[in-house]
């Protein structure tokens, strides 16, 4: 049996490894892990230029320059916010949305990986408990 890490540096040390595994699957599509968690932020939404940036955890000026990255790479595109005349809303192209299906499929197949050595009942019963967490934050 596994020795027990503790919460902290249990959720801390696989906080790493699929960070690592997530950064390995962007290199490999020549993205950044924060391009990458811009797609999949995208996958389902159309946010505005804050909001987007409450997502991924960046500042202003950094969103923008990652949007005006990835739009430069036909990945986003950028339309006007129709409630409001100021503001852009962001989503993805076409081309954003094949990347992000071809992403999201490596990602999980990385991070399967990582839970090979567990029992069907230990995976199901730490997504469970995964959802429960990420449930638990405000975004």
């Amino acid at each position: 049996m596994a020795e027990d890490l503790g919460i902290v540096d249990g959720l801390a040390q696989l906080t790493f490894l699929v960070h690592a595994a997530l950064s390995d699957v962007a290199a490999t599509h020549g993205l950044t892990i924060v391009q990458l968690r811009l797609l999949g932020v995208l996958r389902d939404r159309t946010p505005g230029m804050q909001e987007l940036g409450r997502h991924l955890g960046l500042d202003k000026s950094s969103t923008s320059g990652l949007v005006d990255r990835a739009e430069r790479r036909g990945l986003v595109a950028r339309t006007p916010s129709p409630d409001d005349g100021r503001s852009v809303l962001v989503s993805l192209t076409d081309a954003g949305r094949e990347a992000a299906h071809a992403l999201e499929a490596a990602a999980g197949q990385r991070i399967r990986a990582l839970t090979t050595h567990l029992t069907d009942t230990q995976r199901i019963r730490l997504s469970a408990l995964a959802s429960a967490v990420v449930a638990g934050q405000p975004l």
